[in-house]
């Protein structure tokens, strides 16, 4: 009976032993083993066995981590105050100096990824901060590359998230881009009336050297006007050579008059129209 008190006690100690020295990195981690406190190696992914007591392994991800940079109150190089956040992702390439380096990785980054972005956006206006953002993401990966080389992080992408303005620059922002789009509104009206002028005297030139084509754009007219449900015929006709044509036949009438008051009934009718020279009369009735 003994026997088999002494061979469960022995099983037990086994699988105790057996869990302190069997430990599993997985495939995404390397293990930094520690013997007595000193680094003998790397464990790669997989089933491995430690020393119990006498070992440490410390697992250490090689993920890359996304890291969310708090939002800084920031001066920008012309004095307007923004208030800017941003990520930054980085990962760890050894793992041995990610752990003897520095105590916690993570927050180091944290704090000199915001002491970077206040000194980088602080070298910038306000128009380059809202338009060169790639060129200041550039900037603060290179200046955190070359802070974390030591540590065994290579920091892999930086991006600006979102950048507040102030209330009173936000109205102002708004006013110049109303001010800048009217300009290239008035801008596109005087090209377009340059390109319509241009156009008019081309046509103009056309319609002198064929006469006729001023009679065919007049009847065009006409069918556009007949389009809607109007009361009123319009024939067009140049209005100085109406009105002198009018006053020769006014003083022809006159003269007649005078030279033969008793032949009035005897009158071509004809001579009572206004000479037109081949060119329409204006005649309107409603």
């Amino acid at each position: 009976m003994p026997y088999v008190w002494i061979v469960i006690i022995a099983v037990i100690l086994a699988f105790i032993v057996f869990t302190l020295a069997v430990r599993v990195v997985k495939q995404y981690e390397q293990g930094v083993l520690f013997r007595l406190g000193k680094v003998i190696g790397v464990k790669q992914a997989g089933l491995t066995v430690i020393v119990p007591v006498v070992d440490v392994l410390h697992r250490v991800s090689l993920r890359i981590v996304t890291m969310p940079i708090q939002s800084q109150g920031i001066i920008t190089r012309d004095n307007v105050s923004v208030d800017v956040s941003a990520v930054a992702y980085f990962r760890v390439v050894d793992a041995v100096k990610s752990v003897v380096a520095i105590e916690n990785v993570g927050a180091a980054i944290n704090q000199i990824a915001q002491t970077t972005l206040r000194k980088v956006v602080g070298q910038h206006t306000l128009d380059e901060t809202l338009s060169e953002t790639d060129r200041i993401n550039v900037s603060i990966k290179e200046i955190l590359d070359r802070a974390t080389e030591e540590w065994g992080v290579v920091v892999t992408l930086v991006e600006l998230k979102d950048i507040q303005l102030p209330d009173s620059m936000k109205r102002a922002m708004a006013r110049q881009a109303e001010a800048e789009r009217e300009k290239r509104a008035k801008i596109i009206a005087a090209e377009g009336e340059a390109l319509a002028a241009d156009a008019l005297g081309t046509a103009a030139d056309i319609m002198m050297a064929h006469p006729l084509a001023l009679q065919l754009r007049n009847l065009q007219t006409l069918v556009e006007l007949g389009v809607d449900k109007n009361t009123t015929v319009v024939f067009p006709a140049p209005l100085m050579s109406t009105i002198g044509e009018l006053g020769s036949f006014l003083a022809r009438e006159a003269t007649a008059a005078a030279a033969a008051p008793s032949a009035g009934g005897d009158r071509d009718p004809s001579a009572m129209l206004p000479e037109t020279n081949g060119r329409p009369t204006v005649f309107a009735t409603s």
